[in-house]
């Protein structure tokens, strides 16, 4: 099997490329993104090719690779709420059109897509656990630009479900949930909202500056660790009965505020010696979600997934629990 996999260098791209090398000798990848850092240890694997492509400036090389793989991956997407307030179009090129031109080629090609959905697509959705198929999409106004990302994948999962419909395209929606685990961010940028949550406060506690609640903190979130979301792709590619199906792929048991999260992640940094005096002079503070990431910006209460189809269809269930997911990420960034 020959997979493509754009955003190779990216979070879920690198433990996507290292899972495959390590467990499925037969499978071919081509790994396409703007930087290697994160794949340096994969660039001279048997059964890997790596290629430099600014997919917003160079997509005729990219649609070359598409020709000829099975299996397509678009992982290259810009996923940080700040950068969705402060530069909204550069979210919005790189996030829906760049990835608009590889669902096309898809089609045209015949090929295999498995695309990165979101659970933001759900929004401001009121039901207590969301559904693949009933819970409603929910978005803001105009005016609060922290929508274009959701907005931006919402669409093209509906474009991806009527070329299914229209033409036959195989595809899988995937909608990740809060994933965590080694490689997340770099946590060395010491700027407020650099970061995803779970990143932002190691980094804060890196530098020795006080976490940031926005808006209190009472947001609630499940958080996944990347083995387990690893798991559940892999099961996708050999999953016939994956095609045209949505999946949450989230751990429910991992749900906590954004307040409880901090307290947590607090607790586990004494334990490092590296960590333990600076942890002391930290403090959690409140801060308004206007002063942090800008009046643009609108935030969702509660983000809990189902995983009831993941479940029946692909046999996949998360493992790993809350304590050992920080603990595995922390020791990554910590010793």
């Amino acid at each position: 099997m020959n997979i493509l996999i754009v955003g190779a260098g990216g979070f879920i791209g690198s433990h996507l490329c290292e899972r495959i090398l390590e467990k499925y000798g037969d499978w071919n990848i081509t790994a396409v993104d703007i930087s290697s850092e994160k794949i340096d240890h994969l660039l001279h694997s048997k059964n890997f090719s790596f290629y430099k492509i600014d997919v917003l400036r160079n997509y005729n090389q990219l649609e070359e690779h598409i020709k000829n793989c099975d299996v397509v991956f678009p992982l290259a997407a810009i996923a940080n709420p700040l950068i969705y307030v402060q530069d909204p179009l550069r979210v919005f090129e790189l996030d829906f059109e760049s990835n608009l031109r590889i669902v096309k080629s898809s089609v045209k090609y015949e090929k295999r897509i498995i695309f990165p959905s979101t659970s933001e697509v759900y929004g401001m959705c009121s039901d207590s656990e969301f559904e693949e198929d009933s819970s409603n999409c929910v978005t803001g106004p105009i005016c609060k630009q922290r929508w274009i990302y959701s907005c931006s994948k919402q669409m093209l999962d509906r474009v991806i479900y009527a070329h299914g419909i229209r033409d036959g395209l195989r595809y899988t929606l995937f909608r990740p949930f809060n994933w965590i685990g080694p490689r997340l961010d770099d946590i060395r940028n010491e700027n407020n909202g650099s970061s995803r949550v779970v990143t932002q406060f190691l980094s804060n506690i890196l530098h020795g500056k006080n976490i940031s609640l926005v808006d209190g903190g009472s947001q609630i979130r499940c958080f996944t660790y990347i083995s387990d979301g690893i798991d559940a792709l892999i099961k996708i590619i050999e999953n016939d009965n994956a095609d045209k199906q949505i999946f949450n792929i989230g751990n429910p048991r991992n749900q906590c505020s954004i307040k409880e999260l901090a307290k947590k992640i607090l607790d586990f940094a004494q334990k490092y010696d590296t960590l333990r005096e600076k942890v002391q002079k930290i403090q959690i503070v409140n801060t308004n979600s206007a002063e942090y990431y800008g009046k643009s910006y609108q935030d969702v209460q509660r983000r809990i997934s189902s995983i009831r189809r993941a479940e029946d269809i692909l046999g996949w269930k998360p493992m790993v629990d809350m304590d050992e997911l920080l603990t595995r990420t922390m020791d990554f960034y910590f010793i």
